[in-house]
């Protein structure tokens, strides 16, 4: 077990350098300067001199300097704002945070929904299983604006702007969860279906079990696995996926800072933002590859 865990932190450590490498790269690579965008102006009044001393002070000075600062928790200065990064991931975390989550659980809770619902209801099973369809193919910016045109404008349920924290929540939510449970549902419905043609299942039914006893009590744990993958990987990309969500309803967040960010060409804010993603993506899928071996000992060998 220990061994299966070290390599796994390995390769997490591995996944987390590459994608401060290619972001590194990528962002040097992009075309245009936020420096000049920002500072050269001329209402301003800058001079070259002070342009280029305004360019040393941001300059994270290489590869290897930013990595070591990275390392030590310093991200660098926000060219837009001119305050540490740190401090403006800060300010946008616990709202992100509360946003995938919230969603993650719904998706998740619509996902158990249509694939168990698919397996113990005959009649409405094709209907069920083209629900994740639908729902994947579904833009999150055009849901985003259907549903508050339908749930604020027409039927006056969730205000645009104030409310409770709950009623400013439903919406962003909603906007988010659908179309994540669509990968979840449909692996977790094929999984359902595929434990559900092994020989264990009808002895159990022979000694009497009811359909939703061998569903809940013997098929939900043997389905599990391939379906935390797929959360796993689902859960670190809200990150990514907060961006559309996040500027459609007006939320301060890590989305609606990566947006600025990239409209400002705010490299350091960019580069701090794709560590961030990386690392939640790496940490969950790490934990859901510790979680396999006790839900399948074999995979500890």
């Amino acid at each position: 077990m220990t061994k299966y865990l070290l390599k796994r932190a390995g390769q997490a450590l591995l996944v987390l350098w590459a994608a401060f490498t290619a972001a590194y790269i990528l962002l040097q690579a992009m075309p245009g300067d936020s420096i000049l965008i920002k500072f050269q102006d001329p209402e301003l009044g800058l001079s070259p001199e002070q342009i280029a001393r305004i360019r040393e002070y941001y300059d994270a000075g290489g590869y290897l300097h930013t990595v070591l600062g990275f390392l030590h928790g310093d991200f660098g200065y926000s060219v837009g704002t001119g305050t540490p990064v740190v401090e403006r991931l800060a300010e946008g975390l616990p709202e992100t945070a509360k946003l995938a989550t919230c969603a993650f659980v719904l998706a998740v809770l619509l996902a158990v929904l249509i694939a168990f619902g698919s397996a113990y209801s005959g009649r409405l099973r094709g209907l069920l299983l083209a629900v994740p369809s639908l729902f994947i193919s579904v833009p999150a910016f055009w849901l985003g604006i259907l549903l508050i045109q339908v749930f604020s404008f027409r039927l006056r349920l969730v205000p645009v702007i104030g409310g409770t924290e709950l009623q400013q929540l439903v919406l962003p939510v909603l906007t988010l969860a659908v179309p994540i449970s669509a990968p979840i549902a449909q692996v977790l419905a094929r999984s359902v279906d595929q434990v559900l043609t092994q020989p264990f299942v009808p002895v159990v039914a022979a000694k009497g079990a009811s359909r939703s006893w061998i569903l809940w009590r013997h098929v939900a744990r043997n389905a599990l696995p391939p379906t935390l993958t797929v959360a796993g990987l689902v859960f670190g990309e809200l990150i990514a996926g907060s961006v559309v969500t996040e500027t459609v309803f007006g939320r301060t967040g890590v989305g609606r800072l990566t947006e600025q960010a990239v409209n400002a060409q705010d490299t350091p804010v960019l580069l701090a933002v794709v560590v961030l993603a990386a690392t939640v993506f790496v940490l969950v899928n790490l934990l859901v590859d510790v979680l396999f071996p006790v839900l399948d000992p074999r995979l500890a060998t």
